[in-house]
């Protein structure tokens, strides 16, 4: 479910493509060979979305306004731009994002002022996705939903139902489409990264799940940026679309059930936590920057001495908030007993808990799992030195609905990056 992944760049060049979708590779790899795929050619960190803004700033579909990637205060302000009062802004949003309705046009705005549905009708797009496919993913006990998602220019994104027994059931939701970061064992950082999801495409994936599978599973509860996609890349808009997400009138999720994850992307990681109350999550993986640098390229951009120092800091002006690091168990990569004990040091002194993940194995990687059995022993260590640990078993890798597992490289995809010799017998 959490995504982990990354890429590589000379910085300060700009690219020249061929007219396909290209890889978007952030950080230099001086000792790597070129990847020759790309002949050679040096690629840039900017990435864009498919939104465009009126004269307002407010994002448009055509020459529509789309209603879905606006904060309530801003759709409060267009609504009261054409003349109407800022209580008819509050019942529209109750019906966008409220009241067990989730319009998804105008005749399921029941209730509204005729002359008001009318401007609306007009001016006002609602959709910013189109429903592609549903397919089941079992883990065993319930159903994992995959959802597929036409985008406007064509492009499909994936984002995951996680049911659970308890009563918290989860949207996993994507901010790209692919991802530049690149990680070693992630199937979508193979895809490299094509652009970014606007506000409005992520919002629609919570509004979607709640409308569509709400009376199937039960209510959703949590939602996790931990699809396709680095979503600190993507930072603007990704603050953006949680912040309607916890909007009190509307989906009205807690913050605290609201989770982004990060491959560790340091100033992008220094303005969530200022400006977001969401839940937090870091994608860890390794306990040395030999094996970080290895199997998450950012980590020679922001290693880990840097990355945990800024969590130190930053969590020190926060109240009862603990990160979550996520750490997927790679056999005789980042398992062994003195893997555990150099985690326990890591965190000193980080509000934190752990969970630890079943790698989920797919083409695009030579990664194996860890074994159930070693996976409890490395739990163990950490719950005795006091950390907060959880397992969590692989569910929905049947379809490839597992974390890790989204997305659908091309032809052209991200380089497969040197081995380290100590580990080269691990993943013979």
């Amino acid at each position: 479910m959490e995504t982990m992944w990354m890429r590589r760049v000379p910085v300060g060049l700009k690219p020249s493509f061929p007219s396909f979708s290209v890889l978007i590779l952030p950080i230099p790899f001086p000792r790597l060979k070129p990847f020759r795929s790309l002949h050679h050619r040096s690629l840039s960190i900017s990435a864009s979305s498919s939104s465009s803004s009126d004269e307002n700033g407010n994002p448009i579909k055509g020459s529509k306004v789309l209603l879905k990637g606006m904060r309530y205060l801003e759709l409060q302000n267009w609504v009261q731009s054409h003349g109407y009062r800022p209580g008819q802004a509050l019942m529209l949003w109750k019906r966008l994002y409220g009241n067990n309705i989730w319009a998804h046009c105008i005749d399921e705005l029941e209730g509204l002022n005729k002359d008001f549905k009318s401007m609306l009708s007009g001016h006002a797009e609602f959709k910013a996705l189109t429903l592609k496919d549903v397919i089941n993913a079992s883990d065993g006990t319930r159903k994992r939903l995959q959802i597929l998602f036409k985008l406007d220019d064509g492009l499909v994104i994936e984002t995951v139902i996680i049911p659970c027994d308890r009563g918290r059931n989860t949207v996993c939701v994507s901010s790209q489409v692919g991802c530049a970061m690149n990680c070693q064992f992630c199937y979508t950082g193979r895809m490299g990264l094509t652009r970014h999801l606007t506000a409005a495409e992520i919002v629609e994936q919570a509004v979607y799940a709640r409308r569509l599978f709400s009376s199937e599973v039960g209510s959703i509860t949590n939602v996790v940026f931990m699809g396709m996609g680095e979503p600190f890349h993507n930072i603007g808009n990704v603050i953006k679309a949680a912040d309607i997400m916890v909007h009190d009138q509307g989906l009205h999720f807690s913050p605290r059930k609201v989770t982004v994850s990060t491959s560790g992307l340091v100033p992008q990681l220094k303005r969530f936590l200022r400006e977001s109350n969401c839940a937090l999550a870091v994608s860890l993986n390794a306990t040395t920057d030999e094996v970080r640098n290895w199997v998450m390229p950012i980590n020679r951009k922001y290693n880990l001495s840097l990355l945990l120092q800024t969590l130190r800091e930053e969590l020190g002006f926060k109240h009862n908030y603990k990160v979550l690091f996520e750490y997927v168990m790679l056999a005789g990569v980042n398992d062994s007993l003195e893997d555990a004990r150099r985690l326990i040091d890591l965190v000193q002194g980080i509000p934190c808990k752990i969970n630890l993940i079943s790698f989920n194995p797919h083409c695009g990687s030579q990664f194996k799992p860890t074994s159930d059995d070693k996976m409890i022993e490395f739990r163990n260590i950490l719950a005795e030195a006091g950390c907060i640990v959880f397992l969590r078993p692989s569910r929905g890798d049947d379809q490839m609905a597992a974390c890790g597992q989204l997305g659908k490289p091309g032809e052209v995809q991200a380089p497969l990056l040197r081995v380290p010799a100590k580990f080269r017998s691990a993943l013979a």
